[in-house]
Formats: structure tokens, sequence, C-alpha cells
């Protein structure tokens, strides 16, 4: 019933690459299996009579966007995108149905027109916002900066002076660096390939793109002058699904969809396209005639799997770290949650938790500007990190929000370390100079207390705080 299928693999393996391979696809197979026995997602009566009575739902892709998705000379979607949809579809009872295009303008204008009633991994944007109804994000990935290996790395790129960044045309990011750091000279190219090598090549400096689309191609083209050298914590692609604005139902079905899979499922399907569809290997009869050409070959091997082992690192620790603040995010703090729960219960261990709630944030960003409260939550997570201790995990559960978790940690120390933690915002100078305040709900596990009942209490201790005048610590 599906019309989305796997990629295509490498042909003609020997030797260990039959074993690599194989091996790889026992762990697919595996996957599958599991995927495959999920549990359906519910849906409501309502959903389900819309998908009773309407057929396949009509998709637009981008042909074209390796490793993330394209059509195949069978004209056949493929990559990341078409992987998580195959889980959705299976969750849901969704039919998808691909709508070809030649590229992804023709995708936007065939939802524009009615031809396609979903689009895959797009970024959210006001103008897609006036015909597109939206699912929360089906994929996260950062934007990071490439450059050549001699170039330092960028920690603030208004600090640059007399540098040039390429873009393929067209793009938001083109858009968003032109508008927000004029010090950048701007160069456009084709495609991100030519980005790429005119880095390479010394025709530009710098380029920015996605994670996982620069780890691929700088793999698979053999760039080995280029490296990741920074990142903006607010330039990340938050990847979501596209419905035409007159189905909301179907937008919400896929929200169930979306929210069905998992981190570690997405962590798979990442690895699998961007080991896979990678081809290496050494000629042997080379290896035979000249020695040094296979040394050669296997240092720039080594190199380069030192270099796969960092980016593979880093993506795993971006899907776990709030971009902005580049503490732990909610999805990380809600897991290592669960950890403590279960240990706290099998070793009758004290165990709590701290809510904190940044005062009057709304009134800092009105001040600021929507920058300069982002600039101030960045402070307020360095005030945070240096406070807590090294047992405790503090993250970003939302917005002004942040949640402690406190191992080993009884009501009455759990209340102290939240004092001590307010009184240090209290004492630091925020931009420009100005104090802040925050307030902390601080709760102890109960015997047989769940997670939601848990947060739950200190969300209540918070509460009395803020009715209380705010500034303060509140425990229950």
């Amino acid at each position: 019933m599906e019309s989305i299928v796997t990629h295509r693999r490498p042909a003609g393996p020997t030797g260990w690459g039959r074993v690599r391979i194989a091996a790889i696809l026992v762990g697919v197979f595996l996957f599958a299996v599991r995927s495959a026995t999920a549990e359906p997602v519910a849906l409501s009566p309502d959903e389900k009579a819309y998908l009773a009575v309407h057929g396949p739902v009509t998709l637009c892709v981008d042909p074209d966007w390796v490793p993330f998705e394209s059509i195949n000379a069978r004209g056949e979607h493929e990559g990341i995108a078409a992987d998580l949809l195959r889980l959705l579809a299976r969750r849901t009872g969704v039919t998808f149905e691909l709508v070809p295009t030649r590229d992804w303008d023709e995708s936007l204008e065939a939802s524009k027109d009615g031809r396609c009633q979903v689009l895959s991994f797009l970024n959210k944007t006001p103008a897609r916002d006036e015909w597109l109804l939206f699912t929360e994000p089906i994929f996260n990935d950062s934007n990071v900066f490439i450059t050549r290996e001699e170039h330092p790395f960028i920690d603030d790129p208004a600090g640059l002076t007399g540098e040039s960044i390429v873009f393929p045309r067209g793009t938001s990011m083109e858009e968003r660096v032109r508008s927000e750091y004029p010090n950048l000279r701007i160069l456009t190219t084709d495609s991100e390939m030519d980005a790429l090598s005119m880095v390479s090549d010394r025709k530009a400096d710098m380029t920015m793109r996605s994670l996982i689309i620069a780890a691929y191609t700088i793999k698979k083209e053999g760039l080995f002058n280029l490296k990741i050298a920074g990142r903006l914590p607010n330039y990340a692609n938050n990847l979501r699904l596209g419905v035409v604005g007159t189905q909301p139902v179907l937008r919400d079905i896929l929200d169930k969809g979306v929210a069905s899979i998992t981190p570690q499922e997405r962590g798979r399907i990442v690895n699998e396209h961007v080991a896979i569809n990678v081809q290496t290997g050494l000629d042997k009869a080379l290896v035979l005639k000249i020695g040094l050409a296979f040394a050669l070959v296997a240092g720039l091997g080594l190199a380069w799997n030192y270099k796969l082992k960092k980016y593979n690192a880093e993506l795993m620790r971006l899907s776990r770290t709030d971009l902005l603040t580049d503490l732990p995010n909610r999805r990380q703090v809600m897991a290592r949650l669960d950890e403590e729960l279960g240990r706290a219960g099998r070793y009758h261990r004290p165990f709590s938790v701290i809510i904190l709630d940044i005062d009057h944030f709304k009134a800092i960003n009105d001040r600021l500007g929507h920058q300069g409260g982002d600039r101030f939550l960045i402070a307020f997570a360095g005030v945070l990190r240096e406070t807590v201790r090294s047992c405790d995990l503090a993250g970003r559960i939302g917005g002004e929000e942040f949640l402690v978790l406190c191992p080993e940690t009884d009501r009455e120390q759990a209340a102290h370390l939240a004092e001590r933690i307010r009184a240090a915002v209290a004492g630091h100078a925020f931009e420009p100079g100005r104090r802040h305040s925050i307030s902390a709900g601080v709760a102890a596990l109960l015997p047989g207390e769940t997670a939601d009942a848990l947060l739950c209490r200190a969300d209540d201790a918070l509460y009395r705080c803020k009715e209380g005048g705010r500034n303060k610590v509140c425990v229950l």
C-alpha cells in the first residue's frame, strides 16, 4: 500500500565489504521488524472516519536532497525522510502516493495549486504559513559552518572581517545571514556540492550547511581539507511535514505519527543512510603494485574514520542538547528522569527535582528583543551550570523553564540547592548590567510516585512562588 521504498545500496562488494554489508542488512532487518511491530497510534473517531473516506494522501518531496531524500531512477522516494515516513505510515494507517517533481520549487508550486496534500521535510516560515499547516518537527538538524582545516573555530560570525560565505541559491539560511551578518560577503552557487567545492578550492572562506548533509558530502566526495568549524545555536533545521491548510484532521493524524517515532529510531535511520550510501574500498591491484600508495590511502582512511567518529559524536550530542543554551534538552532530561526514578525506587534512595522559572521573562524579551532574550537565556544557563553540583542534571524543558534532577538528595538538601541557585542568579549582572530573579519549585520523590506526579507537585510549588511574589523557593 505504501509508495515509499528503501534506498539503493552500492553493488559489487568483496571480502570485508560483504561481511560489513551483511551485518548492516541484519541490523536493518531487525530494525524493520521492531518498527513493524510497534503499536499503532490511537486515533480519534473523526480521524478514523477521515482515513476511511479519503484515499491515498498525495506527497511531494525534494527530488535531489541526498541523504535526506530523493527520487531515484525508478521514481521511488528514498532517504532519511522516506524511511521516517514509512514508520509514520505504518503506525497511522496513512497511505502516501508520491507525486514526482523536477525540483523543490515545483514541489512547492504543486502544494500551492492542490496537486499535493503533504510536503515532506521542510522548515516552517511565515510565507509557508499562508497555505500550510505544520506538524511538530519530525527531524532536527543543526546548520554548521564548514571551512578549510586551517580556519579557526567560529564562535561569533559578527566578529569576522572581510570573509566570504557561500550558499546554494534561494535558501532560507542565505536570507537570514544576509540580514543579520552584513559583515560577511555573500556568494551564491547552484548546489550543495558547488558550495563545498568553493570552500575546498579557496574561492570562499566558509559555507553554512546541514550537519548531516555536510558530513555525508565531505566523506562521499573525499573533501578531506574541510572541517566543521562551529554552529549558531538558533540556526537549526526543524524539519516538519507541511499539510495543505484545508486538511487539519490529516495534520493531526500525522502529528500523532511523528510523536510515535523515538530518538533511537531516528538515530538508526541516520546511521544507516550515512554509512551505506558511501562507497569505500581499496583497489587490490593497486595495493600489490604500489605499496607506498597503499600506505597513503590507508592513512587517509584512518584519518577520515577519526573525523567521522567526531561527526557522529557531535550529531549524537546535538540530538540531546538544547541548541540555544547548550544544556540537555527536554528529551534527554525526561529520559534521565525515568532512569533516576527507577534507580531510586529499586534501592530506596532519596531523589528530588527543582523546576526553575525566570521571573517576568516576557518583559526581558520586550525590552531587549528576542535576540537579547536569547543572550539572557544563554547567560542564565551559564550561571545554572556553574551552580549545580556535579551529580545533578540541569536542562531546559521549554521557553524560560528549566528542570534540575537531584539524585541522592532529600527535600531539605534540594531546597538548599534551589536557594543557592536563586541567590546566584540574583547576584549575577546580566546584560546590560541589570539584575533578574527566578522562582523555584522543589519536590522530593514519595514512595511509589510516578514521574508525572512528582513534576506536578514541583510545578504546584513553583506556582505558589509566583502567587507569593516571585524570587523565592517553595517546597512541596
